[in-house]
């Protein structure tokens, strides 16, 4: 049986004291538990007192360790090259994401590359889209010693709504929001960003579809944090090219039951009804509607869309063409499909670049202007 976490730390908390210093993974591994446990236990114990922790070291009170590793941080996330303990190099950087998979793999791969080529290293907290848990996992990185952070807040829509968010712009370290915007007037505005150009993405898409003839093309996203971005410029891009609208999307609630079965089992990544209601919408644009393209987000649920299509008579390419968003793994479906690709690596990159001016800019008593930056996504065509 494990050993109650009083009785635990109370054990960490002796062993300190008679020692002085004593290293977490080391500590972790004689006292048969995980390092992730371990570093739980100090976060606590160092919040009252008891002792004190820097980069992977503990020691009791008035001592001198050596570093902290942050504690919050998901397994394997944090960078642990050589050169990075806080003696032998540069600052910290805490970096707040939703998931290091998908999508957000490639933002984090490449704030890391950056963080870790400047001498610094990157510490991760995951938020797995809980409300709340932002804050929460930014608390956690100050508390562990993050110089800054990289913040992509969970905002449902992308951006904060009513009473959201004004407490990002009260961190008391330079933050940049990641893949993240604030309207003008809201505190986080006044934060530095970095973000792909959803709008501009979706307008490339619809400017190569109708460069082809398509005269009625539609837009298919699930609610996500992207997909209010990529509503914009798709409305901009059809008004500005004289493009014809496509039917309305249909209410909530609208798919047949009998397409709500197909869709359940499809796979994880899409709701029975959203992914449902997505199926009759463009059955019905194609067939009623006059629609010949569609730009669907993500690419998963352009791949499981596809078959259920041809299922319900709509072939495609021949009647609805289609471009993805996102790139991810569009290439792998069983007819490659052409995509738009947001910077997702180069925001990353850019996001932590810029994060690092910011402090060496403090540190020497400089203070810049603020920046936002919006990177533009690509689209790679495929045959």
């Amino acid at each position: 049986m494990r050993p109650h976490v009083d009785q635990r730390q109370a054990r960490v908390l002796a062993l300190v004291r008679e020692r002085g210093t004593a290293r977490v993974a080391e500590l972790a591994g004689e006292l048969g538990i995980s390092p992730v446990t371990l570093r739980r236990d100090v976060e606590a114990m160092a919040a009252r007192g008891e002792i004190q922790r820097t980069h992977g070291v503990i020691s009791r009170l008035g001592s001198d360790p050596a570093g902290v590793e942050p504690a919050g941080v998901e397994p394997g996330a944090a960078g642990t090259g050589a050169g990075t303990e806080r003696g032998a190099a540069g600052p910290v950087i805490g970096m707040v994401v939703p998931t290091t998979e998908y999508y957000f793999a490639d933002v984090v791969r490449g704030a890391r590359e950056v963080v870790e080529a400047r001498g610094a290293r990157l510490a991760v907290g995951l938020t797995r889209y809980l409300a709340g848990e932002d804050r929460t996992q930014a608390e956690r990185l100050l508390s562990t010693g993050a110089d800054g952070l990289l913040l992509t807040p969970t905002w449902q829509a992308g951006t904060p709504g009513p009473g959201e968010g004004a407490w990002t712009a009260e961190l008391p370290v330079p933050t940049v929001l990641v893949e993240r915007w604030a309207p003008p007037g809201h505190p986080a505005a006044s934060l530095d960003r970095v973000a792909s150009d959803h709008a501009d993405g979706a307008a490339r898409a619809v400017r190569h579809l109708a460069e082809l003839g398509h005269k009625r093309i539609a837009l298919a996203s699930r609610e996500t944090p992207t997909s209010g971005r990529l509503g914009t410029g798709f409305a901009a891009a059809v008004a500005t090219l004289g493009l014809e609208p496509a039917p309305a999307w249909p209410a909530t609630g609208a798919a047949s039951s009998a397409a709500a079965g197909t869709a359940a089992g499809a796979a994880s990544l899409a709701e029975a009804e959203p992914f449902a209601r997505t199926l009759d919408y463009l059955c019905a644009a194609v067939a009623e509607g006059g629609v010949t393209a569609a730009l669907i987000h993500s690419d998963t649920d352009a791949i499981m869309l596809i078959p259920r299509l041809q299922a319900r008579g709509v072939r495609v390419p021949e009647d609805l063409a289609v471009i993805t968003y996102d790139d991810e793994v569009a290439e792998l479906a069983d007819v490659p499909l052409s995509a738009v690709a947001p910077a997702k690596r180069e925001v990353g990159a850019r996001a932590a670049g810029m994060l690092l001016d910011r402090l060496e800019d403090r540190a020497a008593g400089r203070e810049g202007p603020r920046q936002h930056l919006d990177l533009l996504p690509r689209l790679t065509v495929r045959p």
